[in-house]
């Protein structure tokens, strides 16, 4: 019964724990690019979508296509870039709690 009241508690901090979290996770920026840097996006780690930055040469009426398959490339980028900082922050947070295998938490 000892230790079904220290995982409660330890569970009551991790909420505490994972709200700041939550509010970190709004203000760290990850940025993604694509065409060796042509096309830059910024997202939150949270995913979203903060600038977007085009270099002058790409804004051609002629690039069109390949400027919109760019800026797909860079927010993909970041995207997967901020799944690896959820995956940290997560790993930082949870390091000595005993989850369930298969137990996600709400992000």
């Amino acid at each position: 019964m000892r230790d079904i009241m220290g995982m409660m508690k330890e569970m009551a901090g991790l909420k505490t724990k994972m709200e700041a979290m939550q509010a970190e996770l709004d203000e760290t920026l990850v940025e993604g690019q694509s065409g060796a840097g042509l096309v830059k996006v910024t997202l939150t780690a949270k995913g979203a979508l903060k600038a977007v930055s085009i270099d002058p040469d790409l804004l051609k009426p002629e690039d069109r296509e390949m400027v919109e398959d760019l800026l797909l490339a860079a927010h993909a980028d970041a995207r997967a870039k901020t799944e690896n900082v959820i995956a940290e922050k997560m790993k930082a947070l949870t390091g000595g709690l005993p989850l369930p295998p298969g137990f996600k938490l709400p992000f």
